[in-house]
């Protein structure tokens, strides 16, 4: 007998980003074409345009000064808004132990580590914190999440660099379809503008470090653009078997309907530029869905604005049959997150079928001819059926997700 697979909704979404914390909160500002970046003082490397979370950050008030303590900013973001997410689905009425924690990051807890670093060389070996470790490592944000919020189903933190917001969901996805979990909080939380991360980027020529006109700093697509601007932040979303959702009641967002992934195999850090693996990430994701391309509304684009990424991944969505789509980056208004890319840029897809809108790029005033799309580049009122998430990474890794409208009628594949 031929086992039904379990279809798998979002009844949650959470974020602490530079637009502000709160799902509404991260909509409003799309909706308004809003961005949220700043200039700032990075110790040792001077004045750059980035997108740091000033608001939302509020861990000490949720779990107590103790716990807080215990958790490095990027842990301290992950866990608000996880709880945020929690909040938003409303009651589960799920056991912990079968609830998942799936959160992906880059740098896990960089400013631990820089601070652990200083310590020891300035004061020797014994005054390192006992907490350096546990604290910086890559698995940081889902650990801190998962303690704070009391989830002890299956655990899983990918650092598939700037894939691995993304690909945590997918893995989340195949928690629940494969019955380990009933619901899962998954996504990706990052918090690394910290001086030795930003001048490594710096260094490999991926960030855009002039302070001049920082607002228009990030402009993926456009043919002037120099490089990625930095940000912070997390983004969660609460995944759910679907017949556990419709038996709660549960407002439901959107349904997870395909995950791909794929591995370029090349570069330490130049994508494939013919744009082949990414394509593959995104045929899977769409044949994982049963889609085809002509049935995507809308695409939010990784293109972190920088000149051999943006246009290897528009190399990869004509590859998919993607040319001519509406396509937009929203990096343009919350920064590159890193980590928390993949999760922030599913919560800001998840508008087109909550309010029936698509989020724009802002600073598009010139598209490179090789992006060949329906460039979204002021907020568009469109009612879609489906739509995609990408997210690439340094190292080769791309991971694709497509999201589709619930249809609470709609027969089980």
């Amino acid at each position: 007998m031929r086992r039904v697979r379990r279809r798998v909704v979002i009844t949650g979404a959470g974020v602490v980003s530079p637009l502000g914390a709160g799902v509404e909160v991260l909509w409003d500002a799309l909706a308004d074409g809003r961005t949220g970046v700043d200039v700032v003082e990075v110790e040792a490397v001077g004045a750059v345009p980035a997108f740091p979370v000033r608001d939302g950050e509020d861990a000490r008030e949720r779990f107590g000064q103790r716990d807080a303590r215990r958790m490095d900013r990027a842990g301290r973001l992950s866990a608000v808004a996880g709880a945020l997410a929690l909040e938003d689905a409303g009651h589960l009425g799920v056991a912990p132990e079968r609830i998942g924690v799936s959160i992906g990051s880059v740098h896990g807890g960089a400013e631990t580590l820089m601070e652990a670093h200083r310590t020891l060389l300035e004061r020797g070996p014994d005054r390192v914190g006992p907490l350096a470790i546990p604290l910086s490592l890559a698995n940081h944000p889902c650990a801190a999440a998962a303690r704070a919020l009391d989830l002890r189903g299956p655990s899983s933190a990918t650092s598939t660099a700037c894939a691995a917001g993304a690909d945590a969901i997918g893995a989340a996805l195949g928690m629940i379809r494969d019955g380990r979990a009933e619901a899962v909080l998954a996504g990706g939380a990052d918090a690394a503008l910290s001086p030795l991360v930003v001048a490594g980027y710096l260094k490999v020529g991926a960030l855009n470090g002039d302070p001049a006109g920082p607002e228009r700093a990030s402009r993926p697509f456009d043919r002037s653009r120099e490089g990625f601007v930095i940000g912070e932040g997390a983004g969660l979303v609460v995944l759910e078997e679907r017949e556990h959702a419709i038996a709660r009641g549960a407002r439901i967002l959107a349904e997870v309907a395909g995950y791909g992934s794929s591995c370029d195999a090349g570069h330490p850090t130049d994508p494939d530029a013919t744009g082949e693996g990414p394509s593959r990430a995104i045929l899977a994701a769409l044949e994982d869905a049963g889609l085809g391309a002509e049935d995507i509304g809308y695409v939010n684009a990784h293109a972190t604005s920088t000149p051999a990424g943006d246009i290897a991944e528009a190399r990869a969505l004509v590859r998919a049959g993607l040319a001519g789509a509406a396509v937009s980056s929203t990096k343009s208004a919350h920064g590159h997150g890193l980590g928390a890319a993949g999760g922030l840029e599913a919560v800001a897809t998840l508008m087109a079928f909550a309010r029936d809108v698509l989020p724009a790029t802002l600073n598009l005033d010139d598209p490179d001819p090789e992006a060949p799309f329906d460039h979204v580049l002021e907020p568009r009122a469109a009612r879609i059926d489906a739509a995609i998430s990408n997210s690439f990474g340094f190292g080769g890794h791309n991971a694709c997700l497509v999201f589709t409208r619930h249809d609470s009628e709609a027969p089980a594949r």
